[in-house]
């Protein structure tokens, strides 16, 4: 009786102890492997984050008259893609970021500046700047010319 008394006393206090320990895992809502069960956050948080370029009918037709047939995007000097001057687009949301998008994937830091750049056929500069892009989320750049 005594033994099956001790059993389940270290059983209950097992169960107690195990059930108590906090889940660790990644707790920020915006990173990629967010875990909503822990209570107690790992540092192993990752993220993405995209970006959008758009411009409008008045860009389309101010380029198209100054005689740029296509765009050419980049970031960090890298091309990310291209369209035709002549095509525009209403300002994309979030959920629908457009033809010209690029998601990067920032590893652990939740923020990341980068370059950009636009650039017609012609190889003139359009735009060009720095943003910053936060993780979980999207920024949205709207091309304007002149």
């Amino acid at each position: 009786m005594k033994k099956k008394l001790f059993v389940m006393a270290v059983a209950v206090m097992s169960v107690a102890t195990f059930s108590s320990c906090a889940k660790k895992g990644c707790t920020d809502s915006n990173a990629e492997n967010y875990y909503e069960k822990a209570k107690k956050d790992d540092g192993s948080c990752t993220y993405k984050s995209s970006i959008a370029f758009w411009y409008s009918q008045s860009t389309s037709d101010a380029l198209w008259n100054d005689g740029s047939d296509a765009l050419y995007f980049y970031v960090d000097n890298k091309l990310i893609g291209s369209s035709a001057a002549d095509t525009y687009w209403n300002k994309p949301t979030c959920s629908s970021l457009g033809p010209v998008n690029y998601t990067f994937d920032l590893g652990k830091s939740k923020t990341k500046t980068v370059s950009y750049k636009v650039k017609d056929d012609l190889d003139d500069i359009i735009n060009e700047g720095n943003v910053t892009l936060k993780g979980g989320e999207c920024t949205i750049m709207e091309v304007v010319y002149p």
